[in-house]
């Protein structure tokens, strides 16, 4: 007979839970009270009534919705084009045999080793000489490939495609690109799925390299232009119900993103681990 988890495992995960809702939750509730009183002590721990108030100054204060469709454009974009770049070469590393694979993967993995802002400087002066500053392409082109996507497409594929398989479709006369695309793409599709999305999010969230990149012009991304509403007109202090709520309102795509595909993930994952 399988044992049921124990108080402390329930207990454990709901500590999990809750500490990863509260900063969601803590945001909500300075997102929803006064300016004021988001800054007196002690703190509030409940939500106010004032979060469409400080939403629709948010609005006042800069472009949102311009913002969130930079966002989505860039975020898409990135996404896509790592799951299909990254796929390719993890099909590659993982089923094909050609000279140097091995030490072109370690050099690959060697990459993720460095440290991602050492290269802002020399990727912002290259893009300055070519005259990319201040474009969506600009904040975008860096993220069209990513080293952790073709490891990990490269790490899932090695085992989820028998090779006999392959080897099959080979002497069915397949030629590589079908192969790939009625062999490989369909094992791949769970691990797509959640490269897909992680990439997504993580194009969502960059601040740092769309603020070196889009520095002076009119056309900025979601965390950019939030970065605006952290000086207050008027008094240099920062608003932090306003900077609150712009979080929020910036957060509520990847909660719909998630909801809408978390099923489908789950689904996915589960459909990859079944072997045989």
């Amino acid at each position: 007979m399988t044992r049921r988890p124990g108080f402390l495992v329930y207990g454990l995960l709901g500590a999990f839970v809750l500490g990863s809702v509260f900063p969601l939750y803590w945001s909500f509730v300075i997102g929803s009270v006064t300016s004021r009183r988001a800054i007196e002590t002690p703190p509030p721990l409940l939500p106010g009534g004032h979060f469409l108030e400080n939403a629709q100054r948010v609005f006042n204060r800069i472009d949102f919705w311009s913002a969130l469709g930079n966002s989505i454009i860039v975020s898409s974009v990135a996404a896509i084009s790592v799951v299909l770049f990254a796929t390719l070469a993890g099909y590659a590393f993982a089923k094909l045999s050609f000279r140097g694979s091995n030490a072109l993967m370690v050099f690959v993995v060697l990459t993720m080793a460095i440290p991602p802002q050492l290269a802002l400087i020399p990727l912002l002066k290259e893009f300055s000489n070519l005259g990319l500053t201040g474009t969506r392409f600009a904040v975008v082109l860096p993220w069209l490939v990513t080293a952790f996507g073709v490891f990990f497409m490269r790490q899932y594929l090695s085992t989820a495609i028998p090779d006999e398989l392959i080897d099959a479709a080979r002497v069915d006369g397949c030629s590589m690109i079908r192969t790939f695309w009625t062999v490989a793409l369909p094992a791949a599709r769970p691990a797509m799925a959640i490269l897909g999305l992680f990439t997504f999010m993580q194009a969502w969230t960059d601040f740092m390299w769309p603020l070196l990149i889009l520095q002076g012009s009119d056309v900025q991304t979601l965390q950019t232009a939030l970065d605006q509403l952290k000086i207050a007109p008027g008094h240099g202090l920062s608003d932090m119900a306003l900077l609150q709520a712009g979080t929020i309102l910036a957060t509520v795509p990847l909660l719909l993103l998630f909801i809408a595909t978390g099923r489908h993930l789950v689904t996915g994952i589960m459909q990859g681990a079944v072997k045989g």
